[in-house]
């Protein structure tokens, strides 16, 4: 089985969690902030991810994202999808939000460097999700996409070049290395 009950779970959970709770939209336009996540699961099973992974996915952000009064925690996701999925999400998520933007995305970078195989796969996924939506959006409307975000357009471009290039040296043959090439090369060029 292909579709599995935890793989529609996963999805459920995800949707209720960014979309039914706080209506959440992608920075600075109309579109529901739960295609991304979707797209973030699509991508792993296009490289053939295992279900964990997938799961993982699907729900990366729901940690980060959750509301207070409807928070979403580690144990939450561990007796919902297991521990293995808990783990993965929990590795992707940025847990302090006290730090400012820089530290952040600085602790963020940090922990790359000790990533399991199926963590680099799945911060990929958000990677080229994240980065492949940048880059369309520049393209239509050039540097004012940029406002959007909570640093400068070069910080911005810098954060994500750094985190491509931390998972392309820590994993060389990963099956999701030849779309987070590209998306490298397109967005030195933005």
């Amino acid at each position: 089985m292909i579709y599995t009950k935890n793989i529609q779970k996963a999805i459920l959970f995800s949707i209720q969690t960014h979309e039914l709770d706080q209506k959440q939209k992608r920075k600075g336009k109309d579109i529901p902030y739960i295609s991304h996540p979707l797209t973030v699961g699509l991508i792993l099973a296009r490289a053939q991810a295992s279900e964990d992974v997938i799961i993982a996915g699907i729900l990366h952000d729901t940690i980060e994202d959750s509301t207070e009064s409807k928070r979403v925690t580690r144990k939450i996701i561990e007796d919902n999808f297991g521990k293995n999925v808990a783990e993965l999400v929990l590795s992707v998520t940025e847990e302090n939000k006290n730090l400012s933007w820089k530290e952040r995305k600085a602790e963020a970078l940090a922990h790359i460097e000790n990533f399991s195989n199926d963590s680099i796969l799945l911060k990929s996924a958000d990677l080229i999700s994240n980065v492949s939506e940048i880059i369309d959006d520049h393209n239509k409307d050039g540097d004012k996409i940029f406002t959007r975000f909570s640093s400068s357009k070069e910080a911005t471009i810098k954060v994500y070049q750094d985190a491509i290039e931390a998972i392309i040296q820590k994993w060389e043959n990963s099956p999701l290395n030849e779309d987070i090439n590209l998306i490298l090369q397109k967005i030195k060029i933005i």
